[in-house]
């Protein structure tokens, strides 16, 4: 931040002889406000699924390490809950910080097994969460889809949960889109993830949404975890382990990863592999959770978001570094996974740049 010099001694300054007509100093724009995140912690709840929004959004700041977020965890009355690992949470907030809340994260539960079997919510969870104002950004963690399913809050709606729990949770709740093969569903204004770690992912993504690649890089390195995890859960469902003399794709994925900003066709993929296209196509699903043109595209995609943020380059170059070809191309894929054309993504993150950097 600049800050104006230091104005001389007024004995130094001349004397005014009549009304001054230049004009009014321009007051310095104010701070953006800071998000406010609402931890609800529920009877039985893990303690490392509720202390991951409070680690990764806590450590989301901005160049000023201003923080950007205002974690705070309650309970549906305010008082205290047990938690799976033996110990009490004692929280100093309860409904009302639900009330005043941007976001709502639920993290998951291991104590109301009845919602298995499509048993209401308790009364006192069901007033609080009446008491989250309407467009208010709600989160689950892992099970906590359970709470949220219940509620009817995910009736016709994509979302996600642990892979473990998605056959019960399908029954329980048929009207609900579930997709147990991804880390998190975004839907606009709720978002589900997979189980624990999953958090981690859908917090950081959240925060890339919010403020940009840098900011949740930055929070990520702090966590010393990945900014982007690749692929989905089903990669991580439980399957006969392959014979150790079976090849996998890693090694293809890193080198495809130098390469990015090439043209890489599938069969370069699979001969780079050593493998038929089938077979290869077939092995890197079953690593990585999704077909290698996703891998690719998604890898692609945080490249070209990072240089609309971090740069003033035109966007036909950013393209070609991000290895999409064209402007166009870049302009289609960001349109489907972001719903944003790039010049509207980087006038976010970069507004000044944005007017006048050439497109």
């Amino acid at each position: 931040m600049q800050f104006p010099a230091t104005p001389p001694p007024a004995s130094s300054l001349p004397t005014p002889t009549g009304p001054t007509t230049g004009p009014a100093p321009v007051a310095a724009p104010a701070a953006p406000p800071v998000h406010r995140v609402a931890v609800l912690a529920l009877e039985g709840v893990p303690p490392f699924e509720l202390g991951i929004p409070s680690r990764v959004f806590g450590n989301a700041v901005d160049e000023e390490g201003a923080a950007l977020y205002e974690v705070t965890v309650c309970t549906a009355d305010g008082a205290p809950v047990a938690s799976d690992a033996g110990f009490t949470v004692v929280v100093s907030a309860g409904p009302e910080a639900l009330a005043a809340a941007d976001t709502v994260v639920v993290p998951p539960t291991h104590a109301m097994d009845e919602l298995i079997e499509g048993a209401p919510l308790p009364q006192k969870l069901v007033d609080a969460l009446a008491a989250i104002r309407p467009g208010t950004r709600i989160v689950s963690i892992c099970t906590g889809s359970y709470v949220l399913a219940a509620a009817g809050l995910l009736d016709g709606r994509p979302a996600t949960t642990h892979w473990l729990h998605a056959p019960e949770f399908q029954r329980a709740f048929p009207r609900v889109r579930l997709d147990e093969e991804v880390l998190f569903v975004d839907d606009g204004d709720i978002l589900t993830s997979a189980g624990v770690a999953a958090g981690v992912d859908l917090c950081l993504y959240l925060i890339r949404g919010d403020h940009g690649t840098a900011v949740a890089n930055r929070a990520a390195r702090l966590c010393v975890v990945p900014p982007w995890r690749d692929g989905g859960q089903a990669q991580y469902i439980d399957r006969p382990v392959p014979e150790p003399t079976v090849a996998t794709t890693t090694a293809t994925r890193a080198w495809a990863l130098e390469r990015l900003a090439e043209p890489i066709a599938l069969a370069e993929l699979a001969a780079h592999a050593r493998m038929s296209l089938r077979t290869f196509t077939r092995r890197f699903r079953d690593e990585v959770g999704m077909t290698p043109v996703q891998w690719l595209t998604g890898h692609r995609l945080e490249i070209a978001r990072h240089l609309l943020e971090s740069s003033d380059l035109p966007v036909d170059l950013v393209a070609h570094r991000s290895g999409f070809g064209s402007a166009n191309s870049l302009r289609q894929h960001m349109r489907t996974a972001l719903g944003v054309s790039p010049i509207a993504y980087r006038r976010t993150f970069r507004p000044q740049s944005a007017l006048a950097a050439p497109h």
